[in-house]
C-alpha cells in the first residue's frame, strides 16, 4: 500500500511540475553582443529569468554587423524569427521598409508602464520611422574625447577640475594640438584613420556641429559644410597631429601607451581604460569628455543598442507574447545601471538621472551629450555597416590620409550614394 501511495505522490509531483513548465512563457532572444557587452547582457538575462519564474528567455548571440542583419532578414522572411532582438537604432530606416520590425502602439507601450517621457528625446525619436515607434532604446553610445591628464597638464591645457580647457573652437583645438606637440607629446591626437566607420562618426559630428544636414531635398551633402568638416580632419593628419592609416587597435595603443595625449573613440572603450588603470598598466591619469564644440554648436554622433520585435507575415508574434516582450524591455531598462558600466549612457532617464549613475565616472561627465546627440540620417542608406559607411571607407578615408583631394572625395561620395534609394 505504501508503494502505491509513494508512486501516486511521485506522479502528482511530476504532473504539477509539468503544469508549471507548460505555464512558463518561452521567449527566444537574439543579440550581437560580444566581449564585455555580451557578459553584461547575459548577466541581466540570467537575473531576469531567476526573478521571473513564469518567463524563460532563451538567448542566442550571433555575429555583429551585416551577418546579424542578414540573418534577421532571412528569418523574418520564413517565419523563424526570435521574439525579441537587439538592434541598432541607426538601422531602423533600412529595416522598416523591408517589413522586418513590428510597430509598437501607444497602448502597448502604456500597458507596459512606459512612456516617451521615460527616454531622452534624441534616442526615442530615433526609434521612430515617421510617427510610428518600432523599438525602444537601451542606451546611448557615442564617441568621446579620451585624454591624458598628465600630458594636458604639462601643456597648460588642464583645468583645476581635472578636465581639459581651451579646446572649444576649431582654431583653439588646433592650437592645443600644437601646444601638445611643443611640450614633447609624440602624437597629440590619436584617430582610427584607416576605417570608414570610425571616421564617419567624427565627420558626422563635425557636420552636425555646423547644423548642417547630410541630405536635404534628396541632395547628398549640400553646401560646403561637408568640405569644412573633412578639411578639419585632413588638417590633423597633414599637420602630423594624427598619424596616417592607423588601425583600430593601434589607435588605442597609442593612447594607452602614453604616446598620444588625446584619443577619439567610442564610449565602449571605457572598460579598457578602467581595467588598465585598475591593474596599474596605464601609467597616467585619464579622463573622457564629450567632443568639444569645434564648429558652431554642441552635437555628437550617437547610436543606440535598442530592443525590437521582429515581424514576419509568415509567422507573426502573438499579442500575448508582445506583452511579455515589452515587460522584458521595461525590466531591462529599469536595470540598465550595470549596462552603463560598459561606458554607455542609459537611455532610460530614471537610471541616467539616478544618484548611482551620477557617481559613475567618466560616464556622468560626458552624459550631457545625450541631450544633443545626433543619430545617423533617417534614410535607408545610413546605419551601421550601411552604404554611408562604405562610401566613407572608399573616399573620405583616402582623403583623410592624403590620397585624394577632399573636394574630389566628397564628389565621389555624392556620386556613389546619390543613385541609391534615399527613402
Amino acid at each position: 500500500m505504501k508503494h502505491f501511495i509513494k508512486a501516486g505522490l511521485s506522479a502528482a509531483i511530476l504532473i504539477g511540475g509539468s503544469a508549471i513548465a507548460s505555464a512558463q512563457t518561452q521567449i527566444t532572444w537574439w543579440d550581437f553582443l560580444e566581449g564585455g557587452d555580451g557578459v553584461r547582457m547575459k548577466a541581466l538575462i540570467k537575473e531576469f529569468n531567476e526573478t521571473h519564474p513564469d518567463i524563460n528567455i532563451s538567448s542566442t548571440t550571433l555575429e555583429w554587423g551585416v551577418p546579424f542583419y542578414t540573418k534577421v532578414q532571412t528569418a523574418t522572411a520564413v517565419g523563424q524569427q526570435p521574439d525579441i532582438m537587439t538592434y541598432h537604432l541607426s538601422r531602423f530606416p533600412l529595416a522598416v521598409p523591408q517589413g522586418q520590425l513590428r510597430p509598437i502602439s501607444d497602448d502597448e507601450l502604456a500597458e507596459a508602464g512606459l512612456s516617451p517621457d521615460d527616454y531622452f528625446p534624441s534616442s526615442f525619436n530615433a526609434a521612430k520611422v515617421g510617427d510610428q515607434l518600432y523599438g525602444l532604446p537601451f542606451d546611448i553610445h557615442s564617441i568621446v574625447l579620451y585624454y591624458n591628464k598628465d600630458a594636458l597638464d604639462k601643456a597648460g591645457l588642464l583645468g583645476e577640475d581635472g578636465k581639459p580647457k581651451g579646446l572649444d573652437g576649431l582654431e583653439n583645438f588646433n592650437a592645443a594640438l600644437a601646444k601638445l606637440e611643443e611640450s614633447g607629446v609624440e602624437v597629440p591626437l590619436s584617430l582610427h584613420t584607416d576605417e570608414g566607420g570610425s571616421m564617419w562618426r567624427v565627420f558626422y559630428t563635425l557636420l552636425a556641429q555646423q547644423g548642417a544636414p547630410f541630405i536635404e531635398d534628396g541632395e547628398i551633402l549640400p553646401g560646403d559644410a561637408g568640405l569644412k568638416a573633412l578639411n578639419a580632419m585632413t588638417n590633423w593628419v597633414a599637420s602630423g597631429y594624427s598619424p596616417e592609416l592607423i588601425s583600430y587597435e593601434a589607435s588605442i595603443a597609442l593612447f594607452t601607451s602614453g604616446r598620444a595625449a588625446m584619443h577619439i573613440n567610442g564610449v565602449w572603450e571605457v572598460p579598457t581604460m578602467k581595467d588598465l588603470a585598475k591593474n596599474g598598466d596605464l601609467g597616467f591619469e585619464w579622463g573622457a569628455i564629450q567632443i568639444p564644440v569645434l564648429m558652431d554648436q554642441k552635437a555628437t554622433w550617437a547610436d543606440s543598442h535598442a530592443f525590437a520585435i521582429p515581424h514576419s507575415e509568415a509567422n507573426p508574434i502573438s499579442a500575448e507574447k508582445v506583452k511579455t516582450v515589452l515587460q522584458i524591455i521595461a525590466w531591462m531598462n529599469e536595470h540598465s545601471l550595470s549596462w552603463a558600466d560598459a561606458g554607455h549612457i542609459p537611455a532610460f532617464k530614471a537610471v541616467a538621472e539616478s544618484d548611482e549613475f551620477k557617481k559613475m565616472e567618466p560616464n556622468a561627465t560626458y552624459s550631457a551629450l545625450a541631450e544633443t546627440a545626433v543619430f545617423d540620417p533617417e534614410i535607408s542608406i545610413a546605419g551601421v555597416a550601411g552604404p554611408i559607411y562604405e562610401a566613407t571607407q572608399n573616399f573620405i578615408v583616402p582623403a583623410l590620409n592624403g590620397q585624394l583631394d577632399p573636394e574630389d572625395a566628397l564628389d565621389m561620395v555624392r556620386d556613389e550614394l546619390q543613385g541609391l534609394e534615399l527613402n
